[in-house]
């Protein structure tokens, strides 16, 4: 199950007559991933989708900006699959043409109102600015022979010196608005020598003038009684050249559902178009296909096609391995493992897929971190009510929780009460040293099979130095299984022991050979390198085993912040009890499950898919017939 499924490039020679028909079953297999490369005969020059592809383009654009003017029922399922011939395509699109030409009428009609609603509101914005301000806005636009007028905004805590500054330039202030920390002002003085000692006070208060547009030379009520009606005319007209639209598009709606249905049928020969190649009458196009699926694309190609054809099947060249595409995991259990995995990245071909592992290691860490009967199984129901919002992040969920319910049975934790349930194993406050020696150990197990991963993963490419000398390959592995049984002996008999040792020397000498014989530097930067690489390998090993006693630190956390709530519980009255236990189990719930879900996201990443998973692969992405009723 780890193993990506074999895949076989398929080449297929059909004759041009024949290529709508070949992309229609090509797309019914679910199989056929197309490879855009050239093919290698130099004769194979032509593009014989191109005609076809620019009229299906037309034509969809067409219909989509139809579609946004005219309500267009959505299709059912497409039933009886047909071939869409070019000349139909053709006569389509000059018919969409035809509609569009007409409908865009109707669009410009609607895009005229827009600009005059546009306007409206524009003026709207402005008369907000003057809404508590009663009185002719065309008087304060302009200077009159004898008076100034400023209108503007000033912040509210400059608002008393601004007022005692105008003042002494014989003005007067008024105070009209107070929004935020703004307040809207108008002030009144008459003209004179004192205008340019006014306007430096002004500047020195941060005031900001509104300017007033034009058309407002009305009283603000005046104006907005004007802008409302004018709305509704437009409203009015708007509905109006809906009504006639819609009046108008009835007698054909049936042939624009059809439209889009036949444009489905036309879609998977456009998606093979930067696939198809050609010389005369001969086309050629080429793929990736599942092992096991060849023969059946064979069969189907067998039964639709009625001209000659040829179907050659090979497996995929050494040079091609970045080309293969990865077919994604197909279980329904683990779909929501398989995106979390997508979010590092996809699987190269030939690498194995860690989906299964890192399904089975998520929810062993997140249940022994977070094992509790009742959070787990608020979790899971959560995860179920929720699963058509969360879509496949409703079944991981609901796994979560499972898996935090059958470690909190063994742990003997029911919404933190430890004495209720009889634990089948043991509390781990119980015996936290224990705990951290699981730990240890499954850290220890975690990385030897990661490592293993990373030796297998380069074995099948033929990287037979990496598989050896590589990060994490052999000697890797033997290092740190030999650190690993020396720490062990030190721990049981005091003593590291002379193998172990000896495994360990010889491992990290081997390390250094390999790196100094592949490193290109002056001596002293070699002795350099050299010797921190070998460092930062004892190191790194040592860090990322240490790393994996979070798994027992929070499953002691886990415990001790129960203790903490119940204590607090314990301090209240019966009504408090209750109250503290049910905030302190929704406290636990968001924090510390959502601190568990990344301490376990990070091992997974940096302690495991960082050691043996690259992520530089592509997911596999057959040719379809969409059969769907939403539309694209």
């Amino acid at each position: 199950m780890l193993r990506p499924r074999p895949m076989k490039h398929v080449r297929l020679l059909v004759l041009t007559e024949d290529l709508p028909q070949a992309s229609l079953a090509l797309a019914q297999t679910e199989s056929f991933h197309p490879d855009t490369r050239p093919p290698t005969e130099s004769r194979l020059t032509g593009l014989p989708g191109r005609d076809y592809r620019d009229r299906y383009n037309q034509a969809r654009s067409r219909l989509d900006k139809i579609a946004k003017l005219i309500d267009v029922p959505v299709e059912e399922e497409i039933q009886e699959v047909r071939v869409v011939e070019l000349d139909e395509l053709s006569a389509l699109n000059d018919w969409l043409g035809q509609i569009w030409q007409k409908t865009s009428r109707y669009e410009e009609d609607l895009r005229r109102l827009d600009d005059q609603d546009r306007f409206v509101r524009e003026q709207e914005a402005a008369l907000e600015n003057f809404q508590h301000l009663n009185i002719d806005l065309g008087m304060l636009r302009s200077r009159t022979r004898f008076l100034d007028f400023y209108v503007g905004i000033v912040p509210r805590e400059n608002l008393r010196q601004l007022e005692g500054a105008v003042a002494l330039a014989d003005h007067l202030l008024h105070l009209y608005m107070q929004r935020g920390e703004n307040a809207h002002v108008v002030i009144v003085g008459p003209t004179g020598t004192k205008e340019t000692q006014l306007s430096a006070v002004l500047n020195a208060a941060g005031f900001q003038p509104i300017p007033i547009p034009d058309t407002l030379d009305e009283t603000p009520e005046q104006i907005h009684n004007e802008l409302e009606a004018q709305r509704q005319d437009i409203r009015d007209h708007r509905e109006g050249v809906f009504q006639r639209l819609s009046e108008w598009s009835r007698g054909f709606s049936d042939r624009l559902v059809e439209a889009r249905r036949t444009l489905r049928l036309a879609e998977p020969l456009v998606t093979l178009d930067p696939s198809l190649h050609s010389a005369g009458h001969l086309a050629y196009l080429a793929g990736w296909v599942p092992a096991s699926e060849v023969d059946g694309l064979a069969g189907r190609l067998r039964e639709t096609l009625s001209l000659p054809f040829e179907v050659q099947a090979r497996d995929p060249l050494p040079e091609e391995r970045k080309l293969v595409p990865t077919v994604p995991v197909r279980s329904r259990l683990l779909q929501p493992f398989a995106l979390l995995v997508k979010q590092y990245g996809v699987p190269e071909y030939g690498e194995v897929d860690p989906t299964p592992l890192f399904a089975v290691t998520f929810l062993l860490m997140f249940g022994s971190m977070f094992g509790d009967v009742g959070q787990g199984a608020v979790i899971a129901a959560l995860g179920w009510y929720f699963r058509t919002k969360l879509g496949r992040f409703g079944l991981f969920g609901v796994m979560a929780g499972l898996s935090s319910v059958a470690f909190g049975f063994l742990y003997g934790s029911i919404f933190g009460y430890e004495h209720v349930l009889p634990a089948l194993w043991m509390s781990p406050i119980h015996d936290p040293i224990l705990m951290l020696k699981i730990a240890l150990g499954y850290g220890v197990v975690f990385l030897v099979i990661a490592c293993l991963l990373a030796i297998y993963n380069r074995v099948v490419i033929r990287n037979w130095s990496g598989a050896v000398f590589g990060h994490h390959g052999l000697v890797n592995l033997v290092f740190y299984l030999s650190l690993v049984w020396g720490g062990l002996n030190l721990g049981t008999r005091g003593a590291f022991g002379n193998l172990p040792t000896i495994l360990v020397i010889a491992s990290l000498g081997a390390l250094a050979w390999y790196n100094w014989r592949h490193l290109e530097a002056p001596l002293g930067e070699k002795v350099l390198v050299v010797f921190i690489e070998t460092l930062e390998t004892i190191i790194g090993y040592v860090s990322n085993t240490l790393s994996f006693l979070r798994v027992a630190a929070f499953s002691l956390n886990h415990v001790a912040l129960s203790i903490a709530v119940f204590t607090l519980a314990n301090m209240m009255g019966a009504f408090g009890h209750i109250l503290t236990v049910i905030l302190g189990n929704l406290f636990v719930l968001v924090l510390e499950g959502g601190i568990v879900m990344i301490q376990v996201m990070r091992l997974q990443y940096y302690e495991g898919f960082s050691r043996y998973f690259s992520g530089d692969g592509h997911e596999f992405a057959p040719l379809r017939l969409r059969r769907g009723t939403a539309p694209s």
